[in-house]
């Protein structure tokens, strides 16, 4: 172990700094949306990463994005997928995260999300650092400033109207999800119209159901949309509600980003039983270096099938996830799970994940879990975060926990 990596480690478990104002943190959101934030978005502690560690966790985003252009990799698992992710779309997609859990033995890999949110919740977060010694006010002054972040999203965004349509201006994007207003992190729907609009776009916040095609073109209320921000969930637009973003997607009435295509070559959890797997990354053609960097870093991963007295006896070294599923919604942590969960899972869609234990984060207010988030596009990272919770899995429920700043350790 590194000394940078064990000096994480033990601010983790024994720092008592404060990172983040919360209470300003939170005022100034109810003053600039004009709602209230909710009470466990954001913990007032930092987590400590080695760079050590963080940079593995790039090489394992870089060796991502190697296999997924592999013509083999993207046959099999585009293949399996709806006919509506099959097609090759300009726009690469924003906003993916890859989610980690980093203990002593390095990062490991949990999950691959493809519009992951919380990104401007983070910059505001930076906004409200307090160094609480002179090595965290260096890192603070030595990171990119919220407001360079910022530009860099803006930039995100125009990159992928580009990719898909040249020098033609864009007007128009529309923010959309189903019931914006009830989704627990509206506030952040509100900051990303703020945004655009500061940079001279026209932004507008729009329930799924109400977009329509009109004259060959996706529209909202008789107003063109030039490119959707898509946040929602049914990720191939399966829905009724939904066949207006279908029919746009498939006919490029409009730049839809993140898409299907996305999502079925990154996001979908059964192709983590590929990248965990040596012998099928090798018949794919894979690079050794790759192969090398996936095995350490997914753990493994196997379809759930008979028999299933099997699972049962095992279930303790297994954490079980739905292949279609999103929001850690219907986990199951194998050493916690009941008979009856159990029996949903053998009936379900799912897979089983080695248990890869989170981090650790100590403080008086109790201890925490750490997921750490990489944000990324076009297989760089833009932003780290990790978030703190009790319990299974991430709930933005836990007093003291939520979003919190990274700090990385030389």
């Amino acid at each position: 172990m590194s000394e940078a990596v064990g000096l994480a480690e033990r601010l983790n478990r024994d720092c008592e700094c404060v990172g983040t104002d919360v209470p300003a943190l939170q005022q100034r959101l109810d003053a600039k949306l004009g709602i209230e934030t909710h009470p466990h978005l954001f913990a007032d502690l930092p987590v400590f990463l080695s760079k050590q560690h963080a940079g593995e966790m790039q090489r394992v985003i870089s060796a991502v994005e190697s296999v997924t252009r592999l013509p083999a990799f993207r046959e099999q698992v585009l293949g399996s997928a709806p006919a509506i992710a099959q097609a090759t779309p300009k726009a690469h997609g924003v906003f993916f995260g890859f989610d980690f859990h980093v203990a002593g033995d390095g990062p490991k890999l949990i999950e691959i999300n493809t519009n992951a949110g919380g990104a401007l919740l983070n910059l505001e977060m930076q906004r409200a650092q307090q160094a609480c010694c002179n090595q965290v006010s260096e890192f603070l002054r030595l990171e990119p400033s919220a407001e360079e972040r910022a530009r860099a999203i803006v930039a995100m965004f125009m990159h992928e109207w580009r990719l898909a349509r040249g020098e033609e201006k864009l007007r128009t994007i529309a923010i959309v999800d189903d019931s914006p207003g009830q989704q627990y992190l509206h506030l952040e729907f509100l900051l990303f119209k703020s945004l655009f609009e500061s940079h001279g776009l026209r932004a507008i916040i729009v329930d799924a159901r109400e977009l329509s095609i009109e004259t060959g073109v996706l529209s909202h209320d008789g107003q063109r949309i030039d490119l959707v921000y898509n946040r929602c969930t049914d990720f191939y637009f399966a829905e009724p509600a939904h066949a207006a973003l279908a029919e746009a997607y498939a006919r490029d009435l409009a730049v839809i980003t993140p898409h299907p295509f996305a999502h079925a070559l990154y996001a979908n959890k059964d192709n983590l039983i590929l990248l965990s797997d040596a012998t099928t990354l090798r018949a794919m053609h894979a690079r050794d270096d790759d192969i090398e960097v996936l095995t350490r870093a997914v753990p493994r991963t196997l379809k759930i099938g008979a028999p299933e007295q099997r699972w049962w006896d095992e279930r303790k070294q297994w954490f079980f996830k739905p292949s279609a599923g999103f929001g850690s919604r219907g986990t199951y942590r194998g050493d916690k799970i009941t008979r009856r969960a159990f029996a949903d899972v053998m009936r379900g869609n799912y897979i089983a994940q080695q248990f890869t234990p989170p981090g650790e984060r100590r403080s008086a207010q109790g201890d925490f879990k750490i997921d750490v988030r990489s944000y990324v596009y076009e297989g760089t990272t833009q932003l780290m975060s990790a978030r703190l919770y009790q319990g299974q899995t991430t709930n933005f429920r836990t007093v003291g926990g939520g979003f919190a700043p990274v700090y990385k350790l030389a």
